[in-house]
């Protein structure tokens, strides 16, 4: 390529079109102007990424993901996101074939600061054309990233450029406006995130980020089913469920922001416990203080950014998850029947003949923490993560902010379950005249992603 060939056209950004470079034909001169497309592909979160040049800010957390490195080029920010097919691991003991950016579903997280001029180079590595919205930018027209109304599809094997200045701080997304119903169920999808150009504006400790999805992928699958409307199996944050989300480490009376971005087909009850918080954020900027009020649940519709802010004054492992109760589960089946009140223990003997790992379920209720289930390979439980005091009889759409008076301020490990003060812990009640039983203490720290399951033999 010439160098000319290499520079960005203004007139035709002004224009609002946006540059097509061959990505299976880029010579080398050509390749070496593109911003690296940096990779990732671990499913833990990843440190906080410090900015090595441009304006100051104070770096989010994207829980279980990571923010996108840039260069700088005469100015402009330049990212490169590669479109593309990826293996994510939904938690330990399943993995989904799912399309996202740079390794990963969701993509990677972009961080720029109000005023900022960007440059983002996408890079199209799936089997049809694609393209990228900028959920709840302010940009020319030719930027916004709708296929057949402001731009062509980007074909397969082809490098668009989209440019434009962050011109209003707050949090946004992005994600495909081409072949929609099925890149959006597959995974494609990421956060964006304008920081202030004054560091101290709306300054927290912590600022954790991480998007709502969903999916319906069949037990012993690993492809998600892309027509599904409403009775998804899978409910997710940032494409992993509990126990497979990390904890939300923070310091005891630090002032915590929690980003939530809802990419599924629903709203989510967003609760936290153990503290009140208001929503200082939204898709449209940040809220004026005077319309704030104390709540802790925040209802995030379909499309919708929140924001919420709390200090965390109150120590101890603070259950943060949606409110819908199905969506605390994984592998959900909507074909049960309940079983309540049926006794059926004749009924299994006879079935055991037959199936020698059947097992009754549900005559006393749906509680299924501690039962061993066989399952396919490559399927979740219910539930089945590992707490302090047994099985914690959650999945999906849930993690644990752990408040800790010790912890350093930029540590984000996970510091393990909390350790209750003596006489802290619900116990059982043995009368007026009997001494009151000792509550068990919490087990040691064991593997947060413990997870019970029985893998059915293979038939030969």
């Amino acid at each position: 390529m010439t160098d000319a060939a290499n520079k960005l056209s203004r007139r035709a950004f002004l224009q609002g079109s946006a540059l097509a470079v061959g990505a299976t034909a880029v010579t080398r001169i050509g390749a070496a102007s593109l911003p690296e497309a940096a990779v990732q592909t671990s499913a833990a979160t990843q440190a906080p990424l410090t900015p090595p040049n441009g304006r100051p800010y104070h770096p989010v957390v994207t829980l279980n993901g990571w923010s996108l490195p840039w260069r700088m080029n005469n100015g402009v920010k330049e990212f490169h996101l590669v479109a593309e097919p990826v293996v994510r691991e939904i938690a330990p003991g399943m993995k989904a074939n799912l399309w996202g950016y740079n390794g990963q579903s969701p993509g990677p997280t972009i961080e720029v600061v109000e005023g900022d001029r960007v440059r983002i180079f996408v890079t199209n590595k799936l089997p049809e054309h694609t393209s990228v919205h900028w959920h709840g930018q302010r940009l020319p027209n030719g930027m916004d990233g709708v296929t057949g109304l402001t731009q062509p599809g980007i074909p397969p094997g082809k490098t668009f450029v989209y440019e434009f200045t962050a011109r209003r701080a707050g949090t946004f997304m992005y994600h495909p406006h081409a072949d929609e119903m099925v890149q959006m169920a597959m995974g494609m999808m990421g956060f964006w995130i304008t920081h202030p150009k004054d560091p101290n504006f709306m300054r927290v400790d912590r600022d954790f980020v991480f998007l709502l999805n969903a999916y319906d992928i069949e037990p012993g699958a690993a492809t998600p089913k892309v027509n599904t409307m409403l009775d998804f199996n899978l409910w997710t944050w940032n494409s992993r469920a509990f126990p497979g989300i990390d904890a939300l480490p923070v310091r005891q009376n630090d002032r915590v922001r929690i980003r939530v971005g809802n990419l599924t087909m629903t709203n989510h009850p967003i609760h936290l416990h153990g503290h009140e918080f208001v929503v200082t954020g939204t898709d449209g900027g940040w809220t004026p203080p005077a319309s704030r009020w104390p709540e802790v649940s925040a209802d995030i519709a379909v499309g919708q950014m929140r924001a919420i802010e709390f200090d965390a004054t109150e120590e101890g492992d603070w259950a943060l998850h949606c409110h819908k109760s199905h969506h605390t589960m994984n592998a959900m089946g909507h074909g049960v029947p309940t079983m309540i009140g049926v006794e059926q223990t004749d009924l299994a003997r006879k079935i055991n003949r037959l199936i020698p790992d059947y097992m009754v379920m549900g005559d006393k209720g749906g509680s299924m923490g501690d039962m061993e289930m066989p399952l396919p390979d490559n399927t979740l439980p219910m539930m089945g993560g590992a707490g302090p005091y047994g099985s914690l009889e959650m999945g999906g759409m849930f993690s644990v902010v752990k408040v800790r008076k010790n912890l350093a301020r930029n540590d984000y490990r996970d510091p393990g379950w909390y350790q209750a003060p003596p006489g802290t812990v619900a116990y059982e009640w043995r009368g007026a005249d009997q001494p009151a039983a000792a509550a068990p203490g919490p087990k040691n720290q064991a593997d947060d992603n413990t997870v019970n399951v029985i893998r059915r033999p293979h038939q030969h």
